[in-house]
């Protein structure tokens, strides 16, 4: 690759923010001690907050938004580390201080990279993503405390990109998965990943009692607000939830009781500063539970001009299971 490359630049003046496809060199990349060449990044809900403006994410401009990439490694001043190898970031600050993965090219810190495990592809790495990987953390979470002869796993905005994932490893696993979703026609997608049961999405997002009837043994929940409130109030006792989003909303218009009455464990999934034993862990197992041909199948993929329209229809809602962003086409 040349030394100039091409990349997605969010820009600001007077408070207007900017996205423009744009030919740069590596002076508008940060400093690191790797530089990778990117054969791919990913769109999360974060990026489409970060792309579209809506949401404070991106904290110093210009940047270089995606939350995620993959590629290989073309310098490096860390011995772990050589030219050649594959590796992959999620989170660590991209797109908010730190360039990320909207670029042919990249600029990083070697502790953020995680070895590509030998199985799964560079492309199918930026089909899980961040919302794969945040899935497969939340899997862990729930498989802590519930196992799959206890009682249902709801999981909720199930045709999102976490929601897919969570869906396809929590079925193979064993465990028998309800699916609550605001896009019924969505619903035989959502059985095809292993979804026992679709629900509409209408049963828990407005404000329900504080302590509602048992009906699930744990939860993934990517919303948040009223629809997280909820479903911690109908799960069973001793039962986890494992929380990673807030689409609906950042609030939780909850009390206590599901908590002192039924032993409940909320558990918070932190996918950006997790600690790298985690991270591995995650990786390694997602390399091993999940169902790379349901992964294929629940992907599309775009090139990185597609990035500010897929931002947001992902906003919107429009955006089934997830997308691969070929950052060279």
């Amino acid at each position: 690759m040349s030394d100039e490359f091409r990349a997605l630049l969010i820009e600001k003046q007077d408070d207007k923010q900017t996205v423009t496809l744009k030919t740069v060199d590596e002076t508008a990349l940060m400093d690191g001690n790797v530089v990778i060449d990117v054969a791919y990044s990913t769109l999360n809900y974060k990026d489409g907050l970060a792309v579209s403006g809506r949401s404070p994410i991106v904290r110093k401009f210009p940047m270089i938004p995606g939350i995620d990439l993959v590629g290989s490694v073309t310098t490096s001043e860390y011995a772990q580390f050589k030219p050649g190898d594959q590796v992959l970031i999620n989170g660590y600050g991209l797109s908010e201080v730190h360039c990320g993965g909207y670029a042919q090219k990249a600029r990083v810190k070697s502790e953020w990279l995680v070895p590509l495990p030998k199985t799964i592809s560079p492309q199918r790495a930026m089909a899980i993503g961040t919302a794969g990987y945040t899935a497969m953390l939340c899997v862990m979470a729930v498989e802590a405390g519930v196992a799959p002869d206890q009682g249902d796993i709801l999981v909720t905005g199930a045709a999102g990109g976490v929601g897919s994932v969570a869906i396809a490893i929590l079925s193979r696993l064993g465990y028998r998965v309800v699916a609550s979703t605001g896009r019924q026609s969505e619903a035989a997608y959502l059985k095809s990943l292993g979804a026992a049961d679709v629900i509409d999405r209408t049963a828990l997002s407005e404000k329900g009692r504080p302590l509602d009837k048992e009906l699930w043994a744990g939860v993934v929940d990517s919303v948040g607000s009223f629809t997280l409130a909820n479903a911690i109030a109908q799960t069973r006792y001793g039962g986890t939830v494992a929380a990673c989003g807030l689409a609906q909303g950042a609030d939780l218009p909850a009390t206590v009781m599901p908590f002192i009455l039924r032993g409940i464990s909320l558990r918070g999934i932190d996918s950006v500063q997790a600690p790298m034993p985690l991270r591995l862990e995650a990786w390694s197992r997602l390399a091993k539970d999940l169902d790379l041909d349901l992964l294929d199948a629940m992907t599309s993929h775009h090139a990185l001009a597609d990035v500010p329209a897929l931002a947001d229809k992902i906003l919107a809602g429009q955006i089934r299971g997830r997308v691969v962003i070929d950052v060279n086409a």
